[in-house]
């Protein structure tokens, strides 16, 4: 008797750690040619297994029957297809989802048999030529590609083994113009989730295996296009491109807009408009053999190490850019052209200039659009061995010589398919795999098939490999070390740029501290931007949650919300994370003096000048504009500067009598359309005071009375003689005004426990923040105010505040000052937030209108997108819906604020003398903690509003720095205040 194990012939190839065998070498991949193809994605037929041997190889053969096998979709995961009928999810940071012992995998391993079956099309070319040597490519033949596979397949065509592979993110393609049929053909297909090259594939991101990307069918015509390479350099001082196309298959060139019919091969330097992400100018070519016509779109660009700098056509760059995982909430990895062109766009109207595509080669058709619409690309390798950090490393793949044909392979796969693109300007060699031999050889393979291009690596911290010095999450005070030349470390390190690979960890309410880290990137030379982490949140719609992440389908191995941690919200809507890295990289600089009327306009952009745009001033007054017009733009050159002259006020603007808060604001704005973003989009705005604000006083002239009802009456209010609590206002019903000092944790709050920074969340929590008990002292009606002295404390240690609360009123309007003094030993613990907190008898009618930052939240150090202006929102759209709820939906800079119960009803206004932060949500503040999903959230009857002094920062602690100091909010004595009234026939409609 014997039994089947994953290493027994037959499925041995899953744990092999060769790259697979009876694919096709790599080449160039191109979206188009006059050669037929036919497009095999659709229905599969597909049967699940729970073990890679469960099944044998009977399903390739001719005429067998899989009548009761189920259907998936291709492309697609097959655990993301009939809700759940097929396996969950998993996800994973770093650890590997199954014991650690390569190559080995577990003998579960579900595996998923594929068949598709096919005609040719009518029109199919036919083959002249059968047999297996037809495919070398001398006579017609075709070509079988898989764009994308997770993790290990086997192909079978017409019951004729193909071959096997790995290396999900890459294509893969295998001859096959000697099996076809005009008819009745059946491709089959298994795939395995694990494999030996699962080990290379730790990539931070959910394990969904299947048939993910495009599957096709080529046909090859004797003498089709093979391989290609085009060379295509600019050089800044001619003003000339250099233009040279290699082809395995010998052909001509034309490119007709510079009168170009050259053969391959053959090099001509002509006049050309270059290639840059500011200005993506292509030319339209072909490349014809004498068996196939192939579009191209070639752009000119010269990429150096020049200086110590990375310099394109001569100059240097400054990356804004983003980690880009591919993600669909509802397909995963499986993206269709709309939704990637959706993400370019997305960038290019967001002030992002660049991609690091982590931590693999994309689709190849996103890369065409980043040719098209302008973006800097860092295309990275499928590669990272994370996981072994639990071991110190031990075993690594990448150190080990019986892995490198695999790590070649990958590398060889991602140079060879996407060397044509000029977005690509750095190659990167993979992610968070450790240092070793595998990867000098895949460095020096892509030095020796690619010298136009450099060569990045984080983990390469001393540069032995690289062409630029690159870090992830180092803090701000490091980075500007390492831009003063301060940092240390090898000669070789010190003389190259540097990026933040990685930075500003954008997990729910976040990142914080983006605009110091920009101070710091402009003004050091050496530094060249960085990628913020990361684009998308990965979250999986789901009809319990919204959207699942890590742990929501049982894994009994996972790292949570961590999978969350993008500037879109699963469903593309920009979080308030990318609002604020677009204001914050915004390309052109203004600032001035708004009592002057002068603003100085700096041409931020690396090539472009500023002749696309045109400015347009308004003047606001109290957040009203009273005055719009035009600006001459300047024409200034990159970095250049010049001073503009705003026009004089307008007549209606007469501050001084007023006492109003006037100011400038101007905005550069498209001025024409473009194939991004309609003419009038927002590139950059500044807003530039004119006159402050002039707060009208409260005179203490009532004093606090019997209202005959057991309570104390005081101008408009009414509170509880015994309590001193506040009851009502204008007559609308007031519950529970107290000090508030809790915020439910922001995911960077809670930090994470591999960063030096002290992690707030759970330290906050230790101290009780989150409980905290309000003890009455006394209640003191006196001459002209209600005093009333609280303890504000923890159970279970001696720390608290001491407040007071101080009631006065002119008759109409009801101000509170409140008084704060810390008692006991605070060891400089900042508090979440200091204000005041009471509810509103409401319900989902309820509106809020204010004057102050808007239209969306912002906090210490995230509000640089915050506009001063009037602004209105209903209550459940002031929520940001963080896929973990969290903190949330404070206004900052507000000045005055109106809530709206419903229509007829009386407006509660709200005022003070300095500007505040204002938060309404129809929960409280311990639901939204307790809450893991926003589906566990209810809103009730009662709006609940925290009016705050100040806020503590975000910063960006869920992988990176916490707050920098300055936002900090320190303990210490304290005093604000705060005005009330609810005007007279004013109501909520």
């Amino acid at each position: 008797m014997s039994f089947r194990t994953t290493g027994s012939v037959g499925v041995g190839y899953v744990e092999d750690v060769s790259p697979g065998s009876g694919a096709l070498p790599p080449r160039a991949w191109y979206a188009s040619s006059d050669a037929a193809s036919l497009s095999l994605n659709g229905s599969w037929r597909f049967r699940l297994s729970p073990t890679a041997d469960a099944e044998d190889d009977a399903f390739a053969g001719p005429g067998y029957d899989c009548a009761d096998w189920a259907e998936v979709t291709v492309p697609g995961h097959w655990v993301l297809q009939q809700d759940g009928r097929f396996g969950t999810p998993v996800y994973t940071n770093h650890r590997y989802p199954f014991p650690v012992d390569p190559p080995r995998v577990p003998t579960e391993n579900p595996t998923g048999d594929h068949l598709r079956f096919f005609d040719l099309p009518d029109d199919w070319p036919t083959l002249l030529a059968k047999g297996a040597d037809a495919d070398a490519g001398g006579s017609d033949s075709a070509v079988l590609r898989f764009d994308g596979v997770e993790s290990c397949a086997r192909v079978w065509l017409n019951g004729t083994e193909l071959g096997d592979f790995k290396g999900s993110r890459l294509p893969h393609e295998f001859a096959v113009g000697h099996l076809l049929r005009p008819a009745g053909n059946v491709l089959a297909v298994r795939v395995h989730q694990w494999s030996a090259g699962s080990y290379l594939e730790d990539q931070d991101q959910w394990w969904l295996p299947g048939i993910f990307r495009d599957v096709t069918l080529l046909h090859r015509p004797a003498g089709s296009v093979r391989d290609f390479f085009v060379h295509a350099s600019y050089d800044h001082r001619a003003g000339t491109g250099t233009l040279r196309v290699d082809s395995q298959v010998d052909g001509r060139v034309l490119v007709p807009a510079l009168d170009i019919d050259v053969e391959t091969g053959q090099v001509i330097t002509v006049p050309v408009r270059p290639w840059t992400a500011e200005t993506p100018y292509l030319y339209d070519a072909v490349l014809a053999t004498p068996g196939e016509r192939v579009p191209l779109r070639i752009g000119f660009r010269t990429v150096v190490l020049e200086d110590g700098l990375i310099k394109v056509n001569g100059r240097p760059v400054l990356f804004k850019g983003v980690n880009r995982h591919e993600w669909h909430p509802e397909h995963g990895r499986a993206l269709d052209p709309g939704t990637m062109r959706e993400d370019v766009l997305l960038m290019k109207r967001h002030n992002v200039n660049a991609v690091r595509t982590s931590h693999y080669p994309p689709h190849p058709a996103f890369l065409d659009l980043c040719d098209e619409y302008g973006l800097w690309v860092i295309d990275e390798c499928d590669l990272e061995t994370h996981g072994f950090t639990e071991q110190d490393w031990r075993d690594n793949p990448v150190d080990d010589d019986r892995w490198t044909p695999a790590l070649l392979d990958r590398a060889a796969r991602m140079v060879e398919r996407d060397k044509n693109h000029p977005s690509v300007v750095i190659w990167s060699l993979g992610n968070e795999a450790g240092t070793g031999r595998g990867l000098t050889a895949m460095a020096g393979w892509i030095r020796g098939r690619d010298g136009s291009r450099l060569i990045h690596y984080e983990g390469d911290w001393n540069c032995r490999d690289t062409d630029v010095y690159s870090r992830m999450y180092a803090d701000h005070a490091e980075v500007d070390r390492i831009g003063r030349g301060l940092d240390g470390g090898p000669a070789k390190r010190r003389e190259l740029p540097f990026i933040q690979c990685e930075y500003a960890h954008a997990m729910g309410n976040g990142p914080g501290g983006l605009a110091d880290y920009q101070r710091i990137f402009e003004a050091h030379h050496r530094i060249q931007g960085g990628f913020v982490w990361e684009w998308i949140d990965h979250g999986i719609r789901d009809e319990r949650y919204g959207f699942a992440y890590g742990g929501d389908f049982g894994e009994e191995l996972h790292d949570g919300n961590f999978v969350c941690d993008g500037l879109l919200f699963p469903d593309r809507t920009p979080s308030p994370g990318l609002l604020e890295y677009k204001k914050v990289v915004e390309p052109v600089r203004m600032e001035g003096d708004g009592v002057d009327g002068v603003v100085r306009i700096t041409n931020g952009y690396d090539f472009a000048d500023l002749s696309g745009l045109a400015l347009r001033w308004s003047y606001d007054v109290d957040g009203e504009a009273v005055g719009t017009g035009t600006l001459t733009v300047p024409a200034l050159a990159p970095g250049e500067s010049a001073d503009v002259k705003l026009p004089e006020p307008p007549v209606e603007a007469r501050s001084a009598a007023r006492g109003t808060e006037d100011r400038w604001t101007v905005r550069a704005v498209l001025a024409g359309d473009t194939a991004w973003a309609p003419r009038g989009h927002v590139v950059a705005w500044i807003q530039l005071p004119v006159s402050p604000r002039q707060l009208l006083g409260v005179t203490a002239r009532r004093r606090p009375v019997p209202d005959g009802r057991g309570g104390l009456a005081l101008g408009p209010a009414v509170f509880d003689a015994r309590t001193g609590e506040l009851v009502s206002v204008g007559g609308i019903d007031v519950t529970g005004l107290r000090l508030d000092v809790w915020r439910a944790p922001t995911d960077n709050d809670e930090g994470a426990p591999w960063q030096p920074d002290t992690r707030l969340g759970p330290l906050w929590r230790r101290l009780g923040l989150h409980r905290m008990r309000h003890r009455v002292d006394a209640v003191e009606p006196g001459e002209d105010a209600l005093t009333v002295r609280t303890r504000v404390a923890p159970a279970a240690t001696d720390l608290a505040l001491r407040t007071v609360h101080r009631w006065t009123s002119d008759g109409s309007r009801l101000k509170l000052s409140v008084s704060v003094t810390p008692e006991g030993d605070w060891q400089r613990v900042p508090l979440p937030r200091l204000g005041i907190r009471f509810g509103l008898a409401a319900g989902d009618r309820a509106r809020v209108r204010w004057y102050g930052g808007g239209p969306g939240e912002a906090y210490p150090d995230t509000g640089s997108a915050a506009m001063l202006g009037r602004w209105e929102s209903t209550v459940d759209d002031l929520q940001t819906p963080y896929v973990r709820p969290q903190e949330n939906g404070a206004r900052a800079d507000v000045r005055r604020a109106e809530i709206s119960r419903g229509p007829g009803l009386p407006v509660l206004h709200v005022e003070s003398g300095r500007p505040f932060w204002f938060t309404a949500r129809r929960w409280t503040t311990e639901q939204l903690d307790a809450a893991g999903h926003l589906t566990d959230l209810t809103p009730g009857d009662t709006v609940w509003i925290n009016l705050d002094h100040a806020q503590q920062g975000i910063g960006s602690q869920s992988c990176g720095p916490g707050p920098l100091p300055q936002y900090h909010l320190p303990v210490r004595q304290t005093e604000f205040s705060f005005v009330f009234w609810v005007p007279e026939q004013e109501d909520g409609s």
